[in-house]
């Protein structure tokens, strides 16, 4: 096996366990605001970790040019989406859960 095989692995592994954490943190926090956290950190690391992993089995080509241009995209979409969103909701009047409130 070859080590740009198993690094691959490493990060596609790594990649798919922080998508996964975000997904679960997603269904398990209380609120609207509590459930943003992890679906714009974690998804955002998970899908930038995956395309690292992408890029290093790929090697340096234009595919892998176009990777990290989506890498790059991804950094500034995702957080800025997320504020937006969050943001949006707040002046809706969401309001956010307090310790005491029931979750459903």
């Amino acid at each position: 096996m070859d080590v740009r095989t198993v690094i691959t692995g490493i990060f596609l592994s790594i990649g798919c366990f922080f998508v996964l954490v975000a997904a679960v943190g997603v269904v398990r926090f209380p609120d609207f605001y509590s459930r943003m956290h992890p679906a714009g950190k974690a998804d955002t690391l998970g899908q930038t970790m995956i395309l690292i992993g992408l890029v290093i089995y790929e090697g340096f080509s234009f595919v892998s040019i176009k990777l990290l241009l989506i890498i790059l995209f991804i950094f500034i979409a995702n957080p800025t989406a997320t504020h937006a969103v969050a943001k949006a909701a707040y002046l809706a009047g969401v309001k956010p859960w307090q310790k005491g409130d029931k979750t459903r």
